[in-house]
């Protein structure tokens, strides 16, 4: 397994984490997601020692706590061992301040994962989403004093846009608090749009990637060609008609021809969470396995790499057009700029 730093921080992280979304009592809204607990769940984070993988990623909001108290349950003993990471906006009651990044909210919902994690402190704390009704000085200062008092070692945050990460980084630089080391973002061969600012503000200002749905939900593994009316997540969410299209089909041969050439030794989705690995400031990617199969196929991505013209083909097949103002800049000045699709390093 590789590790890399998150950001300018200290913090090491594999470059293949676990992404605990599907430990749920299979239930509710996560019913579709996955329903991984008990010894299932204690036998998924088994194997993702066994590999190397340490970093194991949840969130207050997953399973209304569940999973949560899954993943504690599940590393028992072991938490000293590993990276713990979580996250907190999303409402978790009825009232006035059971959501949103407000410092009371932020306060509160770090106690209650911190209770059902099992654990004195969490290693990476991350706001969910960006709140525009709460001022981002009182969000960083109330992310601060989690650290200094102890509960919490590094920050991050999750689905932030471009504009938002550099201000809640200048914030952070005038009032001389730690502030955000790494950036939780969706990003794949079917999803670049991140590449056009986030993975380009990201690098230069000390904040490391950590990356969810590497897969696309599951549409890169190339196992729901042609079907419709299914059940899992990716057919109710309305996500497979968004990817299953000719650029989807065209991704997805340009994959076909990568695992033919390779004489079957590698995977689908062994491609596609190999070319995230390649991209410039990503540090971790997140593998939301629900069987021990499925996770054993994925981490088997960090035992090989793609060569140059395997990453080139996967690039061009998977393309997507720049929107303005980033077009414009490199349409027009490229000379000045350089490319916004530049690989790890």
């Amino acid at each position: 397994m590789e590790y890399r730093f998150l950001g300018q921080s200290g913090l090491q992280l594999p470059v293949f984490g676990f992404g605990c979304m599907t430990f749920s009592d299979g239930v509710g809204q996560f019913a579709a997601v996955g329903s991984t607990n008990g010894a299932s769940a204690e036998r998924l984070v088994d194997i993702c020692l066994e590999h190397g993988t340490d970093f194991f990623d949840t969130a207050d909001a997953y399973a209304s706590g569940r999973s949560e108290e899954i993943l504690g349950a599940a590393l028992g003993a072991r938490r000293n061992a590993v990276t713990v990471a979580t996250k907190a906006f999303f409402r978790m009651g009825q009232g006035r301040h059971d959501t949103g990044l407000s410092r009371r909210h932020l306060i509160e919902a770090c106690e209650a994962s911190l209770r059902r994690l099992g654990t004195d402190w969490i290693d990476l704390y991350q706001v969910h989403n960006f709140d525009s009704f709460t001022p981002l000085e009182e969000t960083l200062r109330a992310l601060e004093d989690l650290v200094r008092a102890g509960k919490v070692r590094y920050l991050g945050c999750s689905n932030y846009a471009a504009w938002q990460l550099a201000m809640a980084h200048g914030i952070a630089k005038a009032e001389h608090l730690g502030g955000y080391v790494g950036q939780q973002i969706q990003y794949s061969l079917a999803v670049r749009e991140a590449e056009e600012e986030l993975l380009k503000c990201g690098p230069q200002i000390g904040v490391g990637a950590i990356i969810w749905s590497p897969l696309a939900q599951g549409f890169l593994s190339g196992k729901f060609r042609g079907q419709a009316g299914g059940k899992t997540r990716l057919e109710l969410s309305g996500a497979l008609a968004a990817y299953d299209n000719p650029r989807g089909s065209a991704i997805l041969a340009a994959i076909d021809g990568i695992v033919e050439a390779r004489g079957g030794g590698v995977t689908h989705s062994q491609v596609a969470l190999n070319w995230v690995r390649a991209r410039h400031g990503v540090t971790s990617i997140l593998i939301g396995a629900r069987t021990e199969s499925q996770l054993l196929d994925n981490l088997g991505a960090a035992t090989w790499t793609l060569t140059e013209a395997e990453i080139a083909a996967l690039d061009t097949v998977s393309e997507v057009p720049l929107r303005y103002p980033v077009s414009m800049q490199y349409t027009y000045g490229a000379e000045r700029n350089a490319s916004p699709f530049k690989r790890y390093g």
